[in-house]
């Protein structure tokens, strides 16, 4: 499959925003955030049964909220939800946010975060009462840039996809002159491999080697999945792949919430099994550009590009992450 990319293969290709990330590696963990150069338009889509977020209901359609200052990702499951306590206070100091009357009023910025479970994987969780995530918040927002780490770096740090290590992964594609891009946090239940192979499901989707180029055997023949978390997880919110994905064109909060939903269909074609009762599948979608969207069928043409990035994005965070 022929797909051509912006030329960073990633999501900084939409233009307009800056990420920052930070990690601890004592505890294992880390915080991903994208700061939009301009308040930008943001959607929503949930489907994992286990998910912690927060901002999330501001963003549904028919409220007063329809633009974000800042989307945080972040492991340490609900403890990490903190993180976006730092991250609203760094942007709060430079008054970026929204504004009913001038200083010394604050203003409030609008953050949305999504949290994934790392919680387990043997780091040193034994924070008190002083988790580090509202720190790493801060540290995130201070070395924000237009740099992009990928592997086990930011949210993805302490993340395990399946049996493997997970990570950060991130991706992007032309629809004509329009951008498509992902960042995914990579850290689900089920495998990023096809069982019995080291050939990830996304293998069809891959440019230039962008995963190790593996395809499967000529002889393939499915076998149900052994290097799943399935084995041994039996609570809800042991995993999850959270993420964004934006595009450099002009979508409404309604076509936004569509390309989510369309974007999320990428978990299931990089990830097996997907959207599980112990995920918390969650992707928020960004518009930062003003190119036009024509009709319907090219939001589904954007939507179907931004699911093969998520795809792509998995496999290269756990690729990344292996080395």
């Amino acid at each position: 499959m022929s797909i051509k990319t912006g030329p960073n293969n990633s999501i900084l290709d939409v233009g307009g925003l800056q990420i920052g990330q930070a990690h601890d590696e004592k505890v294992m963990t880390g915080v991903t955030v994208l700061l939009p150069d301009e308040p930008a338009l943001c959607g929503v889509d949930v489907r994992g049964g286990g998910p912690g977020t927060r901002e999330t209901d501001a963003l549904q359609n028919g409220g007063l909220i329809d633009r974000v200052h800042g989307i945080v990702l972040s492991g340490g499951s609900v403890y990490g939800l903190a993180a976006a306590d730092g991250v609203t206070s760094w942007l709060g100091d430079k008054r970026r946010g929204y504004s009913a009357a001038p200083a010394p009023i604050p203003v409030s910025p609008i953050v949305p975060s999504a949290i994934l479970f790392d919680n387990a994987n043997g780091g040193n969780k034994n924070w008190g009462i002083n988790p580090p995530f509202r720190g790493l918040g801060f540290a995130a927002c201070n070395g924000a840039g237009t740099r992009l780490n990928l592997g086990k770096f930011g949210a993805g740090y302490g993340a395990t996809a399946g049996l493997y290590p997970g990570g950060l992964g991130s991706a992007s594609e032309m629809v004509d002159d329009i951008v498509v891009g992902a960042l995914m946090a990579v850290n689900p239940v089920g495998s990023p491999f096809m069982p019995g192979t080291d050939c990830f499901w996304a293998w069809p989707y891959e440019q230039d080697g962008e995963f190790g180029g593996r395809k499967p055997p000529a002889d393939y023949q499915y076998t149900p999945a052994k290097d799943t978390k399935l084995e041994f997880l039996k609570q809800a919110g042991q995993s999850t792949i959270i993420g964004v994905v934006a595009t450099d064109a002009k979508l409404g909060p309604r076509s936004l919430k569509r390309f989510a939903i369309m974007a999320q269909d990428g978990i299931a074609m990089g990830v097996q099994p997907a959207h599980t009762p112990l995920d918390g599948d969650t992707v928020f979608s960004l518009s930062l550009g003003n190119k036009v969207c024509h009709s319907p069928p090219h939001l589904a043409e954007l939507g179907a590009a931004a699911a093969r990035c998520v795809a792509r994005s998995i496999a290269r965070a756990v690729f990344e992450a292996q080395k």
